[in-house]
C-alpha cells in the first residue's frame, strides 16, 4: 500500500437525519427542535450561525422551521462543531433498550469501564479465585455471539461480569489471557456506539487496545484500532478515523507470503478506513482495490478475532461507501457481490440497510422498503438504534400518500410518532 495515497475531494455526502416541524424551544425530539435550542443556548443568531459554520442562513432556517427532513453529513458536522456540541447529541442518538433490558443497565457498563481501582496507585480491587483461561474465553466468545446477533440487552447486562472476571484472570494468567480481556473491552466500546455513547465507547477501545499492547499478539493489538476508527467516525472526526486506518494498516502491511490471518486483519484495518473517507467526501476506490486484493488471496472468508474478512466484506464496505457518496447504481452493483449467508446477524442487517439507502435514492421505494423489513429481523433491539433506518422510514412515509402496512410496521418498530 503506497504510503502517499492521495485521497480526491469529491460532493460531500448526504446523511439524512431527522428533523420535524419546530415546536417549542424545550421540545428537543427532532433534529431542528434540537438546532434551534443549542444554538439559542449559545445566544447565536441564526446569521450568525450560518458564519461561523459556513453554511447559508437558508438551510439552518429549513431545518429548524422542519422545511427540510435531511442534510448533508457534513454540513452537521460543520453545525455541531460551530456549536461546539457532540454530533450525536444534534442528531438525537440516545439508548433505545426501553423494556428490553435483561437484568443490567448501561450504568453498570459505564462503572465497570470507569471504576476508580483502575487508577494508578490504588488498590486493583481483584478479589477472589480467578476463572480458568478456557471458561473466560468461552464468555469470551458467547459475548461475541450476543453483538453479531444483535441481543444487546444480554450484552450490557453480561459485560460488566465479564470484564471483572478478565480482569481477574488477566492477572493471574499474564498474557495467555489478554485476548479475553481486550476483547471485552472492544465489545463494551462497540455497543457503546450503537447507544449513542461516543465518550464511553471511545475509552472501552482504548482499554482494548492499551490490554493488547501489553501482550504479545501484534495482530490483536492492530485489529482492534478499527473499533477506535468506528468511534473517530461517530465523534465527527473523519480526517483522525481514515488517517488512523491507514496508518494502523501500513504499519503491518503482508509480505506475499503471510499467512491467512495477517492478510485478514490488514485487509479489514482498510476497509475501515472506507467509512470517513466516504463521509468526508473522499474517493473510495483505492481503499476498495487494495482490500479487494488482498481478499483475493485468501480462500473464502477468514475468521479474525471479533470480526471477518474477505470478499463479501470488501463488497460490503463498497456498497456503504457508495451510499454515503449518493452513487445507488455502484451501491447496487457491489451489494450484487455478495451472496446469501456470506453476511450474518447485524453485519447483514446493516448491509441491507445501506443496500435500502440506495434503492431509495435510485426511486425504488417498495425495494426500499422490502430491504428495510430484512433489516428489522436481524434484531429489532439493534434496528431501533439505527439512525439511518429511522431517516429512511421517515422519508418513505413522507413520500406515500397513504403509507403502506409494511411502512406502518416499520415506523411502530422504530416509535415514529
Amino acid at each position: 500500500m503506497s504510503r502517499r495515497t492521495k485521497a480526491l475531494r469529491r460532493s460531500l455526502s448526504i446523511e439524512r437525519l431527522s428533523g420535524e416541524a419546530a415546536g417549542s424551544v424545550t421540545d428537543t425530539t427532532t433534529l431542528g427542535a434540537r438546532l434551534r435550542a443549542v444554538r439559542r443556548d449559545r445566544g447565536l443568531t441564526q446569521e450568525e450561525l450560518a458564519d461561523r459554520a459556513g453554511l447559508s442562513r437558508d438551510l439552518i432556517a429549513k431545518l429548524e422551521q422542519g422545511q427540510r427532513h435531511s442534510a448533508r453529513l457534513t454540513s452537521l458536522i460543520l453545525l455541531a462543531n460551530a456549536l461546539d456540541v457532540e454530533l450525536s447529541k444534534l442528531v438525537g442518538r440516545r439508548d433505545q433498550l426501553g423494556a428490553d433490558r435483561d437484568g443490567g443497565g448501561v450504568l453498570a457498563l459505564r462503572d465497570a469501564l470507569l471504576m476508580p481501582s483502575l487508577l494508578p496507585g490504588l488498590d486493583d480491587g481483584l478479589d477472589g479465585e480467578p476463572t480458568s483461561l478456557p471458561d473466560v474465553e468461552r464468555a469470551a466468545r458467547h459475548a461475541c455471539r450476543s453483538y453479531w446477533s444483535g441481543d444487546f440487552p444480554a450484552l450490557v447486562a453480561t459485560l460488566p461480569g465479564l470484564l471483572a472476571e478478565a480482569r481477574l484472570t488477566r492477572a493471574a494468567q499474564g498474557n495467555a489471557a489478554v485476548y479475553p480481556l481486550a476483547m471485552a473491552y472492544d465489545l463494551a466500546a462497540a455497543v457503546m456506539i450503537h447507544l449513542g455513547r461516543e465518550d464511553l465507547a471511545a475509552i472501552g477501545a482504548e482499554r482494548a487496545i492499551t490490554t493488547a499492547y501489553g501482550g504479545d499478539d501484534e495482530l490483536l493489538w492492530a485489529g482492534l484500532h478499527a473499533t477506535y476508527v468506528w468511534v473517530l467516525l461517530h465523534q465527527a472526526r473523519l480526517i483522525e478515523a481514515e488517517h488512523l486506518a491507514t496508518a494502523m494498516a501500513e504499519r503491518i502491511e503482508p509480505a506475499f507470503s503471510a499467512p491467512a490471518q495477517h492478510v485478514a486483519v490488514w485487509g479489514r484495518l482498510l476497509i475501515s478506513a472506507i467509512a470517513p473517507a466516504a463521509a468526508a467526501g473522499r474517493d473510495i476506490s483505492e481503499y476498495a482495490a487494495l482490500a479487494a486484493a488482498g481478499a483475493g488471496r485468501l480462500r473464502g472468508t477468514v475468521a479474525i478475532h471479533n470480526g471477518r474478512f474477505g470478499p463479501a466484506m470488501v463488497a460490503e464496505q463498497e456498497t456503504h461507501g457508495h451510499t454515503v457518496l449518493r452513487q445507488p447504481n455502484l451501491a447496487l452493483q457491489a451489494a450484487r457481490r455478495i451472496r446469501p449467508g456470506d453476511l450474518q446477524g447485524i453485519a447483514y442487517g446493516r448491509h441491507l440497510i445501506d443496500v435500502a439507502q440506495a434503492h431509495l435514492d435510485a426511486r425504488h421505494r417498495v425495494a426500499a422498503t422490502e430491504r428495510l423489513l430484512e433489516a428489522r429481523e436481524q434484531s429489532q433491539v439493534w434496528f431501533r438504534h439505527q439512525a439511518i433506518a429511522r431517516d429512511l422510514v421517515e422519508t418513505i412515509r413522507d413520500e406515500e400518500t397513504r403509507p403502506s402496512p409494511a411502512v406502518r410496521s416499520l415506523a411502530r418498530t422504530l416509535d415514529l410518532s
